[in-house]
């Protein structure tokens, strides 16, 4: 499929989709989680340690970002739900290749990193309401013969293992006989430091998770996110499937934050306003397909 297609069937997706209902008293005892977590009083959560500004390592090796404070405001709406004033929040770091597998064992009750919904995962774990859209672009130096994707023929790009960005490269190579060589790395701050390098051309990942990379370059204006966007990502958490309870808990805190308008709020905090490591701001307005996400809360995916 051309990029331009993905681009329009995306966006016709994002105007048709339905809300998701706001969330109402749920019985703790017919849901496995929170059953799980009321009676362990332990709610495991999943994050990210690169994932700059969504799920994050701060200096002290405190997990920020915008995720982490949406989920931090779930947690809230589990402790209310299970009536544990003092629930212990024990995180557990997660990778591309093992999120979805840690949620299915029960290993972690909620992943709240920078994962897209997609129908293919959604037969193995449930989505809550989306709360960022993402288009896959590339990371190259400011001065590289690269501006877009066609660009990329026989040239070296790395992403991040089992992500979509690796499957539409290999997407490229089978139908556009591109002839890409593929690197793939374990997170962003490998991707990014095998980019630095010279190994490689081009890092191939979500816009604002580029943008995010850029921010950790000695020199950030070294950088430059460019190509047409080859995908739109509807970034959900994740949970274990069949337990509409939880799931009815976390969408609910989810599309309240929306609601309110207090999404906004944390929105800019991340993407206005300097964020840690180096106080960088990412300067990034909300994006149309975003505000029509936030207006529309649901929990549909893409493709």
């Amino acid at each position: 499929m051309k990029p331009y297609r993905l681009l329009s069937a995306s966006l016709a997706c994002l105007a048709t989709l339905t809300a998701v209902p706001a969330a109402a008293a749920v019985d703790v005892a017919a849901s496995p989680t929170l059953s799980k977590i009321k009676s362990a009083g332990v709610i495991s959560i999943g994050h990210r340690t690169s994932s700059i500004p969504f799920s994050y390592y701060d200096a002290s090796q405190k997990v920020i970002g915008f995720s982490q404070d949406i989920c931090d405001r779930v947690i809230e709406a589990v402790k209310k739900e299970t009536g544990v004033a003092r629930l212990e929040v024990r995180m557990v770091p997660v990778t591309s290749q093992n999120r979805i597998s840690l949620v299915q064992n029960g290993t972690v009750d909620l992943e709240c990193g920078v994962t897209t919904n997609l129908k293919s995962r959604q037969q193995q774990v449930a989505f809550s309401t989306t709360f960022f859209v993402a288009g896959t672009r590339l990371l190259v130096r400011k001065n590289s013969p690269i501006h877009d994707f066609p660009d990329l023929a026989g040239k070296a790009v790395v992403t991040n293992a089992g992500t979509t960005s690796e499957r539409i490269l290999r997407r490229l190579n089978d139908e556009k006989g591109a002839n890409i060589a593929i690197q793939s790395a374990k997170d962003y701050g490998e991707s990014f430091l095998i980019l630095q390098s010279g190994r490689v051309a081009a890092f191939m990942m979500d816009d604002v998770l580029l943008s995010g990379a850029r921010t950790l370059a000695p020199n950030p204006a070294d950088w430059a996110v460019v190509g047409t966007p080859q995908s739109f990502e509807a970034y959900a958490f994740m949970m274990r499937k069949d337990d509409p309870g939880f799931k009815q808990v976390v969408d609910g805190t989810i599309t309240g934050l929306m609601k309110s308008g207090e999404i906004n709020a944390l929105y800019a905090k991340w993407f206005a306003k300097p964020v840690p490591p180096k106080n960088v701001s990412f300067d990034l307005p909300v994006s149309e397909p975003l505000k029509r996400a936030y207006a529309n809360p649901n929990d549909e995916a893409f493709e």
